[in-house]
């Protein structure tokens, strides 16, 4: 079993009902599903860009990513609608949390000039949202077999109703919010 599952049962579910006064158990605010997303643009030119992106997700998340399509044509950009364009992956269970634990614990604290992620990435229901410019900083990427630095989006799906329950329940998990001054 993931530490963060047991971390969220023993520490984090009592300290949010205790905090918010939640009646039930089932009122307090738990995550819900993780989606990482990744673009490649570059893709357009060079299709092998893409499978490699998949390749590589699918060692960060330890599940077979979806390949996104474009919706609609822009020409400037050379894309036509129905071209693959990028891959995402949906989280869930035990994976959800393994990946997590890894993405607090290993892979952040390795980004250089690391002071913290922002507090105000949140979307007004609860969800957080996470820009990543380097894929390298997740250990089981090889550095050598990498062509491209790809970046990523990292959404982080809550149960929780308000933004300053989603913020409470991240920060009893480790996120590494920034101190405000």
């Amino acid at each position: 079993m993931a530490r963060l599952i047991e971390k969220y049962a023993e520490d984090v579910a009592p300290a949010l009902k205790s905090q918010f006064g939640y009646s039930s158990s089932m009122a307090i605010p738990k995550i819900a599903k993780v989606v990482i997303n990744m673009g490649v643009g570059d893709a357009i030119q060079d299709s092998k860009l893409l499978d490699q992106a998949v390749d590589e997700l699918s060692t960060i998340a330890g599940q077979r990513p979806a390949v996104t399509k474009a919706r609609k044509s822009i020409s400037n950009f050379k894309l036509r609608e129905g071209m693959p364009i990028g891959c995402r992956v949906t989280l869930r269970g035990t994976r959800m949390y393994e990946f997590l634990d890894r993405l607090l614990n290993l892979a952040l604290p390795r980004v250089r000039d690391f002071r913290g992620v922002s507090s105000r990435a949140f979307d007004g229901r609860g969800n957080y949202t996470l820009g990543v410019r380097d894929h390298l900083m997740f250990p089981e990427i090889d550095y050598n077999k990498v062509q491209k630095v790809k970046g990523m989006n990292i959404c982080i799906v809550t149960t929780a109703n308000t933004d300053e329950e989603a913020r409470a329940l991240l920060a009893g998990l480790g996120m590494p919010f920034i101190k405000k001054n």
